[in-house]
């Protein structure tokens, strides 16, 4: 029971969180009216990622300070985790900029950093693929995984709040705090954050496994083989 106490927790936040984002009050705005409720999964899906990438930007630090694959391991599949939930953000960005903005694709540069952002970690898990030795594909990934947090961040959070931009807090629109003030909404945001964050650690874990499990039949094979 104590080691998956959290995953339990998962599921209990993220049933809370769908009930409360379809049936939950919401406040009353102008132009999003009950759009608002996408709050709950695009907003809280950005920041999970975000949260996961920033953890997984710290096992490959570790890799490298001490060479434990098992840093490489997690780091890697974190980052496979906050990608998912990058896509899944974007699609539901989309869908939102769909009902509010009239477009599900508008030239925002917010929404252009989400992409370049993607596509950044794409370029990760590509370049992890491109080599076949173990310890020479985490050494060069880890640090490509470390500057690619440092571009992310500006590009995402930054830039888009220097220029014109539809989303709150840019170009003289209101900060994201001004629709986060009701209650109603912190209630069910803050648990999605965290209901998103253990669910990309649950899938992260089980790819983990898999790798390793993966790992320990080459061994054997290769063992069994030189006998």
């Amino acid at each position: 029971m104590r080691k998956i106490w959290w995953k339990i927790l998962c599921i209990v936040i993220i049933f809370y969180v769908i009930v409360m984002g379809i049936m939950g009050p919401v406040p009353r705005l102008p132009i999003i009216n009950e759009s608002i409720r996408n709050t709950y999964f695009h907003v809280a899906l950005w920041f999970a990622m975000t949260i996961l990438l920033f953890t997984s930007m710290i096992f490959s630090v570790k890799y490298l300070n001490k060479g434990l694959i098992k840093n490489d391991d997690i780091a890697s599949e974190l980052a496979k985790s906050a990608i998912f939930f990058g896509i899944l953000g974007c699609l539901t960005g989309s869908t939102w900029a769909n009902y509010t903005w009239g477009d599900p694709w508008p030239n925002d540069p917010k929404l252009n950093g989400a992409a370049i952002g993607i596509l950044i970690y794409l370029a990760y898990l590509l370049l992890r693929s491109s080599f076949e030795d173990e310890q020479r594909k985490a050494r060069i990934s880890s640090v490509y995984n470390i500057f690619a947090f440092a571009v992310f961040i500006p590009i995402i959070y930054i830039l888009p709040r220097l220029t014109d931009s539809l989303h709150p807090g840019s170009g003289g629109n209101s900060t994201f705090g001004s629709y986060d003030i009701d209650n109603d909404i912190r209630k069910v945001l803050y648990p999605a954050v965290i209901g998103y964050v253990l669910l990309g650690l649950w899938l992260a874990e089980l790819r983990i496994r898999i790798k390793r499990i993966n790992r320990i039949r080459e061994e054997a094979i290769i063992t069994a083989d030189r006998a």
